[in-house]
């Protein structure tokens, strides 16, 4: 049987998955980051978890085509509410705002855990999350951005510490992305044009725009 190709935004998302995780992905859908991560044995065994049953029957259909029923458990779960501690290593939460991310994080008290990782793929809202992350003893433990479908992105691997860093403000938005890197200077771009707009309304941006300017240059 062929296999697909995951776009560049899961691929992105699956680039920080560990090797050999226990997986649970949140909001799953039609289940195809879990089933490529096990078909490239990257993982073997994984939660697709969704809150509505519409999208787990798209997903139940993609892990049956490709005989995964033994590796990959569908699960109705708002967030992370039917995910116990010690059933996965890795959480991916991708495709939702932000404020939705911070949200189902702050639902679970395990997530306080220093050995889960998190990656996290923000559609909107980044910097709502990031703060929350940080307000909250989580780090960023690494990040990059992509192109996908002409829409930039950016993925980040946090992991709770339990440390309450300081940071500036600016850093909601830029995060730990490399800004001499092509792919993080398309996507605080885009982040920059987004604050222009927002700034005509509200001065207080300015600054922040200031400086991701000073640091794309």
């Amino acid at each position: 049987m062929r296999l697909f190709s995951l776009d560049n935004r899961l691929s992105m998302c699956a680039s920080f998955v560990r090797e050999n995780a226990s997986l649970a992905d949140i909001g799953t859908d039609h289940a195809y980051l879990p089933v490529w991560l096990v078909l490239n044995n990257k993982i073997k065994s994984a939660l697709a978890c969704d809150i509505n049953e519409g999208p787990l029957s798209s997903g139940r259909e993609t892990v049956e085509k490709y005989d995964l029923c033994d590796n990959i458990e569908l699960r109705l779960s708002d967030g992370l509410a039917q995910v116990k501690k010690d059933e996965v290593d890795d959480v991916v939460i991708a495709g939702m705002g932000g404020e939705l991310i911070a949200r189902i994080l702050s639902s679970c008290e395990w997530v306080k855990s220093e050995d889960k990782h998190f990656i996290l793929q923000p559609m909107t809202k980044c910097e709502v999350l990031i703060k929350w992350l940080y307000d909250n003893g989580f780090e960023i433990v690494s990040q990059d951005a992509c192109e996908c479908d002409t829409k930039h992105y950016t993925v980040m691997m946090c992991r709770y510490t339990g440390e309450h860093i300081t940071v500036d403000e600016s850093f909601y938005y830029i995060g730990k992305l490399d800004p001499k890197s092509d792919s993080a200077k398309a996507y605080l771009t885009h982040v920059l044009s987004h604050l222009n707009k927002r700034a005509m309304g509200d001065k207080s941006l300015l600054s922040i725009i200031e400086k991701i300017n000073g640091e794309l240059l």
